[in-house]
């Protein structure tokens, strides 16, 4: 079986991705566009495009692959790239898919249907269930999907409800599929996942293991393979878990099994059945190309006598277009964009595209590597440097100040790191070493490490004589709802407002007790960054 034409049911970076691979193996190509996003780059990259009305409308995808002649799917990462159900209607329409069997997409690509899998394979897994069995901190997590959307971090009882409705609709939005769960919360924990490749012979191909541990707003930043610092044995138990995972659902295609790392323990966290955001780090590692990978294996091909060895430390940096501080999406025209040409750099922007407040605001992945850790940061670093974005703001600022910080440079990482050092602050002239290098107390029990907090968005306020302030956005969305009224009063940290960028909601809260003078915003009101929302005064 060959593949004449493909068509990429997703857009932006992940989708140029692809039709590069589909060049090198002269595969024709079709990309699909949502009627507000025609102008995008991945739209000019195909050699045919066919618009469609949501990325979420598997009906449309299909309709689309049949009126551009297409024989192949690939359905990218995000939107429906896990979807049973728009696997099934791909084959079912005759044509191929790149990407796991139904059957295998429903047993692990729903994390709550994977953790049961796990379970019956004796693979570790965090608690999960009734919130009151779980305990407090948990966590509730999407069950469809990933990259951060539908996810809560709650702490006390009285933030549960919220956190589940929120949740919900997060996930509704970004996967088309609102269910939820709640499973335990570790605070410090290293995210470690293992790449694996499986055909329909029996044949399962690790590629090593990639550290995602550095995140924001429960999204990774940064990733690299192998993963700094940790024993030989523990990620050989990492690697015996994916394999056991994968034959036990049937697995085919190229996925990723994730697992939270605690001390010695590992917890099997899900199976993202798809390509991955940061699968470049595993190309460049092990001089493979997952993507024809994907396409050889969909058409039948055999994995066998494959063994590929890992020849570089990667490392990858996500350039967005968001607020290097708060890591709040932004919007705007890109006016001037220079990429570095020392690394590999898989864009989906171009100087001169538009970033809006409806998609992923990802501009550029930035990959490098070397014979070692330090050679490929230090590469890394000068990538960066090298980089250069005008006209909206980005995290490039941040990305410079984390692959220059000591604790960086020292593989000091855990899922708490911009907990521990705030992004942007001094860090410190030398990180202390052996026994000293974390929290202690002399003749005193150490105190419990301070808990990563919550996601808000942290009110902008401007302050005016007599008391009063205004609350503003803090960055261009959506308001999906108004939660207070002229008159009422506000404890500090309260949700003043939701916000909606990017699939992702961000309540903006009140920075003190307050009372509400004016609300001049309603649900469904699209707003720039910095427009007022709503006006207070102290008590």
């Amino acid at each position: 079986m060959t593949i004449k034409r493909l068509l990429v049911a997703n857009r932006g970076e992940i989708a140029v991705r692809v039709f590069r691979t589909c060049a090198l193996l002269g595969i024709e190509t079709v990309a699909v566009t949502a009627p507000d996003d025609r102008a995008s780059l991945h739209a000019r990259a195909a050699d045919a495009t066919i618009e469609i009305s949501s990325y979420l409308d598997a009906a449309e995808h299909v309709r689309a692959a049949r009126e551009s002649g297409a024989d192949a799917v690939h359905p990218g990462y995000g939107f429906l790239a896990e979807s049973a159900d728009f696997a099934q209607a791909v084959t079912t329409a005759g044509l191929t898919w790149i990407g796991p069997p139904p059957q295998a997409l429903r047993g692990g690509g729903d994390k709550l249907a994977a953790k049961r899998f796990a379970a019956g394979a004796g693979v570790p897994t965090l608690p999960q269930g009734r919130p009151e069995a779980v305990g407090f901190p948990l966590l509730v997590k999407a069950a469809a999907g990933g990259g951060g959307r539908g996810m809560r971090v709650v702490r006390e009882p009285s933030g549960l409800e919220e956190a589940l409705r929120s949740a919900s609709r997060e996930a509704e939005a970004a996967f088309g599929d609102g269910t939820v769960f709640c499973e335990r919360y570790l605070e410090r924990p290293r995210h470690v996942e293992v790449q694996v490749v499986a055909d329909a012979h029996g044949h399962v191909l690790v590629l090593g293991q990639r550290d995602c541990s550095i995140q924001r707003r429960h999204q990774k930043v940064v990733e690299e393979s192998p993963p700094p610092d940790l024993a030989p044995e523990l990620l050989g138990r990492l690697e015996e878990a994916a394999v056991s995972f994968c034959a036990a659902i049937g697995y085919r295609s190229a996925g990723t099994a994730e697992f939270l790392v605690s001390g010695d323990d590992v917890y099997f966290l899900e199976l993202n059945g798809r390509i991955q955001v940061e699968h470049p780090v595993t190309e460049e590692a092990y001089g493979v190309d997952l993507v024809a990978l994907q396409l050889d294996v969909a058409t039948g091909g055999s994995l066998e006598g494959m063994h590929p060895s890992r020849r570089r430390h990667a490392i990858e940096a996500r350039l967005y277009a968001e607020d290097p501080r708060t890591f709040l999406p932004q919007a705007g025209h890109v006016e001037h964009l220079r990429l570095p040409a020392s690394v590999r750099v898989d864009a989906g922007v171009e100087e001169g595209d538009e970033i809006g407040t409806a998609y992923d605001p990802m501009i550029a992945k930035l990959i490098s590597s070397g014979r070692s850790r330090e050679e490929a940061v230090d590469r890394l670093a000068s990538a960066l440097a090298e980089a250069d974005v005008g006209g909206v703001t980005t995290n490039l600022p941040f990305l410079r100040w984390l692959v220059a910080h000591p604790a960086f440079r020292a593989a000091d990482l855990s899922t708490a790191f911009l907990v521990d050092h705030p992004p942007l602050s001094t860090p410190p002239l030398r990180l202390p070493h052996g026994p000293f290098r974390g929290a202690w107390r002399l003749n005193l029990p150490a105190p419990a490490p301070a808990p990563p907090p919550d996601v808000d968005a942290a009110a902008h306020t401007h302050d005016h004589p007599g008391g009063e302030s205004t609350v503003t956005a803090p960055m261009p969305g959506t308001v999906l709802r108004v939660d207070v009224a002229r008159g009422d009063t506000v404890e500090a940290r309260q949700p003043l407002v939701v916000l909606e960028a990017m699939k992702m909601e961000t309540p903006v809260t009140a920075p003190f007790d307050a009372m509400i003078t004016a609300v001049h915003v309603s649900a469904g009101d699209r707003v720039a960054g910095g427009d007022v929302l709503v006006e207070l005064e102290s008590l």
